[in-house]
């Protein structure tokens, strides 16, 4: 079970990575896709569900906690292990 990790701390991490460094990647390309942050490598995952994208994600960082957001949309942001 990964360690826990403070939830704002996350949030933060994830969305200046989001903001900084894959946004311009992913956006337009991926609209309406899902994308799973491991905030500590910067590694992120695209999938087309939130699931897929959760799947990548802990396939590749079984231990690690993930920030993850739908691209294009201000509305759908979760933070998860």
């Amino acid at each position: 079970m990964p360690a826990m990790i403070d939830p704002d701390s996350l949030a933060t991490q994830g969305e200046t990575l989001y903001m900084q460094r894959i946004k311009a990647i992913v956006e337009p390309a991926h609209i309406g896709k899902y994308l799973a942050i491991e905030v500590e490598s910067g590694d992120y995952f695209l999938g087309s569900t939130l699931v897929e994208a959760a799947i990548k994600a802990r396939t590749a960082y079984p231990e690690r906690h993930f920030y993850f957001i739908k691209i294009g949309s201000p509305v759908v942001r979760r933070l998860g292990s």
